[in-house]
This record gives C-alpha cells, structure tokens and sequence, in this order.
C-alpha cells in the first residue's frame, strides 16, 4: 500500500505564545508539518532554510516588522515562491493594502476562528485567489530657601496636539504645537518626535555649543515630522542630528525627511541644511544614547508606528503617542483582565509598559467620539484608562490631545479621566500635558 503524500509544510511567524499554539495546533490536527518562529529576525532565516511552502505571518513582530520581512521574503530569489497569509491584529485597510501589493495572497484577522483559519489555508492550496477583507516656628531663625536642582534629567513637552496644529484663544493653556519631546540628561539630548513643537526647541539648542542630537521618531504621519524643516540645529554647521525611525517600506526614512523640502513644497532645500544629519533604521529592540538606556514596542496605529521608553538610573519613563488600545472595544472597561481574550494582540504592549514610573500617552478621544473613529488608531478614554491599570504604571500625562478639544472640554475630561480610574480602583496620578511643560526626574 502507497504512503500517503505529506501534507505542505507552513512556518507560522507569530510572537504572541498562546496564539502560535493554537495556529500550531489546529494545523498539526489537519495533517500539516508546522514550524514556528517567535520574531522577524528568526522567520526569515527559517524561511531561507526550510522553504516552506506557506508562511503565516504575523505584522507586529519584534525584531523585524511582518511587513519588512515580507517584502524581504518576496525579494529574495530562495523564498519568493512561498506563498505569505498575513495574520494580524491590525484592521487598518492601508495595511492590507501594502501586504498584498507586496505579494502577500490574502490577510486574516485576529481574533479568527479555528474554521477560518483552516478554510483560508486549504483554499491557498487548492490554488483559489485570495479575498478582498477588509494617563517650625514661623519667622524665627534664618529662613528656608529651597532651591531647584537642575542638574537632574528631565523631560520638556513642546507639542501635546494630535493630528494638525491649531491656534485661538481657546487653546492657550494647553497649547495647539503637534508632537515633540525633549529628554534632557547632562549633555545628552534625545527628541521624541518633530511636529510643529520642534521649531520652538531648536531655537532654545540652536543657542548652545554644537553638539549631537538624538531624534526618534514614533511613526512619520505629519504631525510627527511637520516641525523638522523649521528646525534650526539643522542649518548649523557643527551639530550633529541622528534620526531613528521604524522602517516604512514604500519610502526610507531619509526620503521621507527630505521630501518634505522639495522646492515644490517648501523654500529651503535638504542641501542647505549645513549640520551632519544621519538617518538610521531602529533595529533590534534597544539603544544606548548617553546615559539613556531606549527601547522600543509596535502599537497599534497605521503604519510602523512604535512607543519609546527610557530608563534613567532607577526611573522609567515611556511614551506612546498614538495607539488604539482594545481596537473596537466599546464596552465597559472593569472585565478586562490580563487573561481576557481581547488583549491578546495588545499584551505585547501592556507588558512593554509594565511598572512604568512615568507615561506620557494618548487617550485621544471620548467613549462617545470613539464610535465613530474605530480603525484611526486612537484610543477611547476607557480604553486608555484600562491600559495604564493593566500596565501597573504609576502615573500618567495625557498627551496628543484632539484639535477640536480646546482648554474648557480638556479640563471636564480631564475630570472624567479620574473618574474612570477610580471606578477601575485604580487612581493614579494623572493629569494633561501641555506645551513647554517641564520636569524633572
């Protein structure tokens, strides 16, 4: 009697433990040979090994981002010819777009069924086309004269506004600059970001001796990279800038900053820029900058987009801008636990987080706003609120505030912000950054 014929061998590239189990099992139980690989950096070398003939392919991977390694897999004349399934948490359409144009056969979302799964993989193999899916006495004696010791590091806020800088009366104490922070250590400066709040920094370090300067880039949407033309470092010969970003596959991170002053655009060309500006892919997961130990998480938003945290000494301090934490969940935040099925795609982050003496993250919008903004990568209020009560951090500034929230609405939700806490007994110390907001650690 003839053997059977053995089934297709299928390398599944998925860092969530729980969820590489049952992909693994429920193929094993169909008869298929499964390897799996827990990061980006460890499926394509197997890839490169084993040739397998279908790759399940997780986006948010450490090491090398899903879409890196997918167009690497299609570039690459030794796996070109394995077919990819993208499974994701990631329901952003641009996304899918990208993963198919890439040559990815079709996308699967988490959370799926096991009968999705297995209908998906078996239509791959019977040759059908993939689907479109879419935070003492008094006056005796000398007196006490405390003084500020401002040798300590610190972090400055220069811009707290999401998505397009705005002006007016109603926005002067929390300010209308977009994304950009300052940590500050001795010598050494690190920028998280360079929205329009950039522009007011560097006319504060254009001051100063020459020096290097760190920038890190969470995701390249305008409101992060809007300021950097308006930098002034940039156009002093003498300082060195080096700036980090995930990388984001259609155009590298250099291109991106220098399309920005095309003279189509702008009046000022890249060339005119007289500092030394050097730009660098983030890879592995960590960085040494000075005395900051930086390391980095995907979150949840269109695009490679990451969340930063810094140790200093004994503190850490982390910064996640934009993230649409529990995406879709418009329920009541007080069942959600570490073991709720729901935070599957997001544990990465909430473990990434963990015990965080400072978070500076988003909580973009109301529960109410949330309903009609599920899928632009923007947390609800709850939502948010449940991150921080999940990660244990121990106390949060609310950034990337809503252009259409002016000073009056921030302070009710501000006041709405503490009380969700509390019904989460959990009420830690929050409150909302604004610009030039400065302390120091």
């Amino acid at each position: 009697m003839n053997e059977p014929t053995p089934k297709p061998l299928i390398l599944v590239a998925e860092d969530v433990e729980a969820i590489a189990v049952l992909i693994v099992t429920f193929l094993t139980n169909r008869g298929y040979r499964v390897e799996w690989a827990a990061d980006g950096e460890t499926c394509l070398a197997k890839a490169r090994v084993l040739r397998p003939a279908l790759i399940i392919l997780d986006l948010m991977l450490p090491k090398i981002h899903g879409m890196e390694v997918l167009r690497q897999i299609k570039a690459d004349p030794q796996t070109k010819d394995c077919g990819v399934l993208i499974c994701t948490a990631k329901q952003y359409k641009p996304d899918q777009d990208q993963a198919r144009e890439l040559g990815a056969y079709d996308v699967l979302l988490k959370p799926f069924e096991k009968e999705e799964l297995i209908d998906i993989v078996e239509r791959y193999f019977s040759g059908a086309q993939g689907a479109a899916r879419s935070t003492t006495v008094v006056g005796q004696g000398e007196p006490y004269l405390p003084t500020l010791t401002t040798d300590r590091c610190s972090y400055h806020l220069w811009g707290t506004r999401g998505s397009i800088p705005v002006s007016g009366h109603g926005f002067v104490r929390h300010g209308g600059n977009t994304a950009c922070m300052e940590v500050n250590c001795g010598d050494d400066t690190v920028i998280v970001d360079a929205g329009t709040g950039v522009r007011q920094l560097g006319l504060k370090l254009v001051k100063q001796e020459p020096r290097r300067i760190h920038i890190l880039i969470t995701h390249t949407h305008w409101d992060h990279i809007q300021g950097f033309p308006f930098f002034a470092p940039a156009y002093v010969p003498g300082f060195e800038i080096i700036i980090y970003g995930a990388a984001a596959f259609k155009k590298d991170l250099g291109s991106i900053f220098r399309g920005q002053l095309d003279r189509d655009y702008f009046p000022v060309q890249f060339e005119d820029m007289r500092a030394n500006i050097e730009f660098r892919s983030l890879q592995g997961d960590s960085l040494q900058v000075g005395p900051f130990g930086v390391t980095w998480e995907y979150t949840q938003h269109p695009a490679a987009t990451v969340g930063f945290k810094f140790q200093i000494g004994d503190k850490t301090l982390a910064y996640v801008s934009d993230n649409e934490f529990l995406y879709g969940y418009l329920g009541d935040p007080k069942p959600i636990a570490l073991d709720s099925s729901i935070l599957m795609p997001h544990r990465r982050l909430v473990d990434f987080l963990a015990g965080a003496d400072l978070l500076i993250g988003e909580a973009q919008y109301t529960n109410e706003e949330y309903r009609t903004k599920i899928g632009w990568g923007h947390s609800s209020l709850s939502n948010a609120c449940l991150l921080t009560r999940l990660a244990q951090v121990k106390r949060w500034v609310v950034t990337h505030h809503d252009p259409l929230h002016d000073d009056a609405f921030l302070d009710q939700k501000l006041n709405l912000t503490r009380e969700i806490l509390r019904s989460l007994d959990y009420p830690i110390q929050v409150s909302h950054g604004y610009d030039e907001l400065q302390e120091y650690l």
